[in-house]
């Protein structure tokens, strides 16, 4: 069966809605904080197993670019000064931590003779960067000959986000508990947000800046330096975000409707069968990468910072998003926060490092080392 692009609009809006449904009825895909787009999408790719079915993916790449558009604009100055000098740390601990992951795949990939852009797919592309990141990418994978590379970065993601979610907390509940008397008091995290105004104008401004971008992106790539489409128009956001009149919570709202729609037909148009030869290295990859993260977050976030409260809050947040996406990293906190106490710093700069700024920087790394491999 093969579905025009009305159908695959309309298959796409029946998946978000019983992903939606499903997250909210079942405990523990609530909890794990996998995305609704991801559970309605692969429940389609099961049943395409069954009953094969070919959907129009005509407006995945227009629904990534304007996506990460949009985190160009959300990642401003004004964030960064807002965190201060901890949200700085954080942002280089994160960017480093995205380039840890990819040495430590390449290097078992290599060990495992696999190719070694298998060592990205389950390192920083589907750990730090997440589903979004990961298929943003996919047809550079494909193009280089692993045709499984968008089975691989949903399976690669979804295990992130369910170690994201089993790892985390107990890590940092041994390091608070080591560390007794640590607290802090609350106060407001994030400001309250505006609500959402003029729809039209701000949608005008994203898809100028998602050609522009695009546009910039294949001129630098005709140089011969592989650069995604999105890349150019996520850095064109972030420069120009200064001189432009828009609202955060506005952007915000396409950026999630842009990333729910993307998400859910990129996954329905997985081909689940083809995921079965690299199978066991990917499982091995990523069975050590959670070590290897879990082991850098505690030292870089905890034993090199205060080694207080705040400290091992933020290394489970930190842990959240290193492996899995932001609601893990605000799940993980949220949890530790009501049974130890508030931690109004942690956060502030872990989710505005996860939520904006390490999707900047890690596409950045991912592209360098996308380059060195060539």
């Amino acid at each position: 069966m093969r579905l025009d692009l009305p159908l695959t609009l309309a298959s796409a809006s029946a998946v978000l809605l019983l992903g939606q449904l499903l997250q909210r009825r079942i405990g523990p895909l609530g909890r794990t904080s996998i995305p609704a787009p991801v559970i309605g999408g692969l429940l389609f790719a099961l049943a395409a197993l069954f009953a094969p079915t070919t959907v129009d993916t005509t407006l995945r790449a227009p629904l990534q670019t304007v996506f990460f558009t949009t985190i160009g604009l959300g990642a401003s100055v004004g964030l960064i000064r807002r965190g201060g000098r901890p949200l700085v740390v954080l942002w280089v601990i994160a960017t480093l931590a995205a380039v840890v992951q990819n040495v430590a795949g390449i290097g078992l990939a290599t060990m495992l003779g696999v190719p070694r852009e298998l060592g990205i797919i389950a390192g920083a592309l589907t750990l730090t960067g997440g589903p979004a990141t990961g298929l943003a990418f996919s047809q550079i994978f494909q193009g280089r000959g692993l045709v499984q590379a968008p089975e691989l970065i949903i399976a690669s993601a979804t295990f992130g986000i369910l170690a994201a979610s089993l790892v985390g907390n107990p890590i940092a509940t041994l390091l608070i508990r080591r560390q007794p008397g640590n607290g802090g008091e609350r106060e407001a995290a994030v400001p309250a947000a505006k609500p959402v105004e003029r729809l039209l104008p701000h949608l005008i401004v994203l898809l100028m800046l998602a050609g522009a971008g695009t546009a910039l992106s294949g001129v630098i790539s005709s140089a011969g330096f592989i650069l995604p489409g999105y890349i150019g128009a996520m850095v064109l956001g972030f420069l120009l975000r200064p001189y432009l009149n828009v609202n955060a919570q506005t952007i915000e709202v396409i950026g999630s409707v842009a990333l729910a729609y993307f998400l859910a037909i990129a996954l329905m148009d997985l081909k689940l069968a083809q995921l079965a030869s690299l199978a066991a290295p990917l499982l091995i990859i990523l069975a050590v990468q959670v070590v290897v993260t879990c082991a850098y977050s505690v030292v870089t976030a905890f034993y090199l910072a205060a080694r207080d409260y705040e400290a091992a809050v933020t290394t489970s947040g930190l842990i959240g998003f290193l492996l899995g996406i932001t609601p893990n990293a605000v799940a993980n906190m949220d949890a530790l926060e009501r049974k130890y106490g508030p931690a109004p710093q942690s956060l502030l700069i872990v989710t505005i490092t996860g939520g904006f700024l390490i999707d900047f920087s890690n596409s950045l790394v991912i592209t360098v080392f996308l380059n060195y491999l060539r």
